[in-house]
């Protein structure tokens, strides 16, 4: 069956995810696919498969063209409405979800859901927690409440710009916003996923500045802000936070080891 995706020049991996896409079995089914190695693409599957492979070649995410990525153990429905979800920011789940041990019916908010991948993951682990999400897409948003409605996971979902008309006293604040700079070289490769979700001003950072500006007034004495950034930007954010009066500042890294995420605790009084 890899006889002429080879040919194509795909990735052997993709090559099996629009595989078995085209052949309408699951994305676990890869041991099946690799008994079946020789077997020939039925006739009818060819085009589907075929087109699915040019798509790809042209920089389309696997995640968009079989509208599905798992994401901390979630099967999430993903389109080019919101960012594909990255394993990297698993990193960040696993933070938070520290962050909340000990907590009783703790309160979480997700600026910046997207597909709401960080929220319902925290859903998922800590069903005693009330999730909340927002972001100021719509057709963001859609996506997050099928996603939820799909799961069964009780996430409330609201638009909004940040923290503006958020309520306040969240044990943790959770976010992966925008954090590429504009005119990053990388920009050309992520041309297919929403530019909204990706940049964020001249050096990457006016977002995260607008969060850690306003998070305080929406966090509860101890609450935590964690954020994911990029590579280069650990220094940076942990400044910001640090000049805005957050302690405990630190940062962890992703899979690759490098410092992906940072965050601090407000303390009410000083």
């Amino acid at each position: 069956m890899f006889a002429a995706a080879g040919a194509l020049g795909l990735d052997r991996l993709d090559a099996q995810l629009l595989l078995l896409h085209t052949l309408d079995r699951s994305a676990d089914d890869r041991a099946w696919l690799r008994a079946h190695d020789t077997d020939l693409l039925p006739a009818t599957a060819w085009p589907r498969f075929a087109q699915l492979c040019a798509r790809r070649l042209a920089g389309e995410p696997v995640a968009y063209l079989v509208g599905e990525k798992e994401f901390h153990g979630l099967a999430l429905r993903v389109d080019p409405r919101v960012l594909v979800p990255r394993p990297d920011t698993e990193t960040l789940v696993d933070w938070a979800l520290q962050c909340l041990e000990g907590r009783l019916r703790p309160t979480v908010l997700d600026l910046g859901t997207g597909s709401g991948a960080i929220a319902l993951a925290l859903a998922s682990r800590r069903p005693d927690a009330e999730v909340s999400g927002v972001d100021a897409s719509t057709d963001a948003l859609a996506v997050a409440r099928a996603n939820a409605s799909r799961l069964e996971l009780p996430v409330h979902f609201t638009q909004a710009d940040w923290l503006d008309g958020a309520p306040r006293d969240f044990d943790v604040i959770v976010s992966n916003p925008p954090y590429i700079a504009a005119g990053d070289p990388h920009l050309p490769a992520l041309r297919h996923e929403p530019v909204g979700a990706l940049v964020s001003g001249p050096d990457g950072l006016d977002d995260i500045r607008r969060i850690v500006r306003a998070a305080p007034e929406h966090l509860r004495d101890g609450g935590w802000l964690l954020l994911e950034h990029g590579h280069d930007q650990s220094t940076a954010v942990r400044e910001l936070l640090s000049r805005r009066g957050f302690v405990q500042v630190q940062s962890r890294n992703d899979l690759a080891g490098i410092a992906r995420c940072s965050g601090g605790i407000w303390r009410s009084v000083k």
